[in-house]
């Protein structure tokens, strides 16, 4: 069977955050148990502002929600500044009403087998309703870098050096960048009902042709999301410049 994304190309990021809370609000009013994977990064910033600000307008119930995030770094604590816990506490977790318990992370600290033995599980017990996800200026979802096997789980992995270079700019230097992080694999991502990919700005739109446009293979791990029936690509025009036929999809 052959599926096709549906694409939206938008003028700027403030209309692609715009438009990528329209449809997650949709699920959020409708779904009050909703299964909700999230992401860090730049790009998402607005998206969680947008959630706070709805929440505090229209008082979206967030009490029975359950989150899975994609990943985190390797070996730092929740209350680092540079940790994603810590990211989606400032950003998120601690503006809107959500239950402490239903925020399910990646524990990094633990034994790390038996960490992702329960993420895994803990996955297929809770099957994600809608999966945001951001894309790597080399192709990566979550920190699955280039040559992931599509059929990888929850585990720890090894930084790709773009990736760390990329990720950089939040700490001092490189060297006090982590080295490794526990992430969802590709097929746990694959199991959402519904996937929606958010980029923004110039310096993702190689990623987003090679993972549109291009084949399917894990040396671009996000290409795989042509095979998902049900994937939501919401972009800017910097980021979808490179498309084949790009004109077609802007909105």
């Amino acid at each position: 069977m052959v599926y096709t994304m549906k694409i939206k190309i938008l003028k700027n990021y403030n209309e692609v955050i715009n438009e990528s809370y329209k449809v997650l609000s949709e699920y959020l009013t409708k779904k009050q148990d909703l299964v909700l994977g999230l992401a860090t990064g730049e790009t998402m910033i607005g998206l969680y502002s947008k959630m706070v600000d709805d929440h505090k307008k229209s008082g979206i119930d967030y009490s029975r929600i359950k989150t899975f995030n994609l990943d985190e770094y390797y070996g730092l604590q929740r209350n680092h500044a540079q940790s994603y816990y810590h990211y989606m506490n400032k950003h998120l977790f601690s503006k809107v009403n959500i239950n402490e318990k239903n925020i399910v992370f990646p524990n990094t600290l633990s034994n790390v087998d038996a960490s992702c033995e329960r993420y895994n599980l803990a996955l297929e017990e809770n099957k994600i309703d809608l999966q945001i996800l951001g894309i790597g200026s080399n192709g990566h979802i979550g920190f699955n870098e280039p040559k992931t096997s599509f059929k990888s789980k929850t585990r720890l992995v090894e930084l790709d050096k773009t990736t760390r270079v990329d990720n950089s700019r939040f700490f001092n230097d490189l060297e006090e960048v982590p080295t490794h992080a526990i992430t969802m694999g590709i097929e746990n991502i694959l199991s959402a009902k519904k996937i929606i990919l958010i980029a923004s700005g110039s310096e993702k739109s190689k990623a987003i042709s090679k993972a549109i446009d291009g084949p399917v293979t894990e040396l671009v791990p996000a290409s795989i999301l042509q095979r998902h029936p049900n994937v939501e690509v919401i972009i800017d025009i910097e980021a979808g410049k490179n498309l084949k036929g790009s004109m077609n999809y802007v909105k």
